[in-house]
């Protein structure tokens, strides 16, 4: 039987670690597909990297075009079980699916192969993550309690994304090792999460609303300076963060030369990130969102412009830069994502409809538009520098360097620079919220 949420301050612990159990199985499935598929079909399988970052590219850019439907889709449906949960439910299978043909690939698998598989299960992914993260922002309409629910769902996709970095170590797994045991997990443990997510987590009610038509709903959100100037700044710290996710397997095999630090030295980052989530909501609610957000990226920016002085057996000193920029990932994962509930809010106040599907769905097409430029462009760059599969010329170790650290640490101060104006703190959002119930309309739900 579901719990219906308590009030804004009282979602209890049980609650909030059944909604988040979801985050665990994806972020395990999602780690593998972003760090190390790539360098696998494109090293492993021989497609090379130029081909392979065209096609997750492409693979990427059909993500972006579905999610704006069904975000709109999600915020529309009217079910017994709510607008969010059905969709986990029928994104589930195509996820299990897609990953089975794309982590277990036939030996003479094609780039046709590669982007149709990695197509389908992006859909799968988008028709869970969507309605899921908006379900999450519809718990609470409290300022600091979002970020509470933020945490206890990206908490659960860090120790997800450690059991995938850190299991493989365990077993002395290859790439295509790795890739079959994310497989083999993912079908067990996903359906499983999801199950209980959706029987025990219930959906705010909402009420039958007139759609806006496009147009009109369309020129709302464009209106929404603090969206705008938000998902601007979360795009390009996504840019910078997707670029060394992408190359870190690369880096750490062919600048540090250490490929079997690469598991211990990923699970120590997301462990450093999990670990300082308290942190952030700590400061967060002292200082406010904006304030605690600029600060991790401002120090995440210091420590990676270091980086390119290391070389071949500097692995201590890269554990170090580990350690040190983990715990910014706790900032990135809770923070901006609660700051997107905040926005929908004033969304609701001015457009008198509940659309968090539909902010999300933008939020997840920079998210995924972020990730699939990290790819597609970094893979030709280094293709061109003249780093191969059975070779690493100094120039092409040279710009896996840059690339992977210094160039993020410039965009991270392009994405401070715009957040700065973001204006929404916790006395504004209050007010907001007061006035959207004061026009009978719930600002969680």
């Amino acid at each position: 039987m579901a719990t219906s949420p308590k009030t804004a301050t009282a979602l209890g612990r049980g609650l909030l670690f059944a909604y988040g159990l979801p985050g665990l199985p994806l972020a395990a499935l999602l780690l593998p597909l972003y760090v190390t598929l790539p360098s696998f079909y494109a090293l492993d399988l021989g497609l090379g990297l130029s081909t392979v970052g065209l096609v997750l590219l492409l693979a990427r850019l059909w993500d972006v075009v579905t999610d704006p439907v069904i975000g709109a889709l999600s915020d529309r449906l009217r079910t017994r079980w709510g607008r969010r949960r059905p969709w986990l439910l029928a994104g589930a299978p195509l996820v299990m699916v897609s990953a089975g043909f794309l982590f277990l690939p036939d030996p003479g698998v094609d780039w046709f192969g590669l982007l149709s598989w990695t197509m389908l299960l992006y859909l799968g992914a988008t028709m869970i993550l969507l309605p899921y993260t908006a379900w999450g922002a519809e718990l609470s309409p409290d300022y600091n309690e979002r970020s509470r629910v933020t945490a206890w769902r990206e908490a659960l996709v860090v120790i997800g994304t450690l059991l995938a970095a850190g299991l493989p170590a365990l077993l002395g797994a290859d790439r295509g090792e790795t890739l079959q045991v994310i497989a083999w997990a993912t079908w067990v443990v996903l359906p499983l999460c999801i199950l209980i997510a959706t029987c025990f987590v219930a959906e705010r009610p909402a009420a039958v609303q007139q759609p806006l038509a496009w147009s009109r709903g369309l020129t709302l959100i464009w209106r929404n300076a603090p969206f705008r100037r938000l998902i601007a700044a979360y795009f390009l710290n996504g840019v910078a963060n997707g670029l060394p996710a992408t190359l870190f397997l690369l880096y750490v095999e062919r600048v540090l030369q250490k490929p079997d630090w690469a598991g211990p030295l990923l699970f120590v980052y997301f462990f450093c990130g999990i670990a300082a989530i308290p942190l952030w909501l700590g400061l967060s609610r002292r200082f406010g969102k904006r304030r605690t957000w600029v600060a991790s990226m401002l120090w995440a920016a210091l420590i990676f412009a270091g980086v390119p002085l290391l070389g071949p057996g500097d692995h201590f000193w890269f554990l170090a830069v580990c350690i040190l920029t983990g715990p910014s990932l706790g900032a990135d994962l809770t923070l901006p994502a609660s700051m997107q509930a905040d926005v929908v809010d004033l969304d609701t106040l001015r457009s008198r409809q509940r659309r968090a599907g539909l902010y999300f769905a933008l939020w997840g097409m920079a998210t995924k538009l972020a990730l699939a430029l990290a790819v597609g462009i970094s893979f030709p760059l280094l293709d061109m520098a003249g780093l191969q599969a059975d070779q690493s010329t100094a120039s092409g170790l040279t710009a896996l360097a840059l690339l992977y650290s210094l160039l993020p640490a410039l965009i991270k101060l392009v994405s401070i620079g715009l957040i700065l104006g973001y204006p929404i703190g916790a006395a504004r959002q209050r007010r907001i919220r007061r006035l959207i119930e004061g026009r009978g309309l719930r600002a969680g739900g």
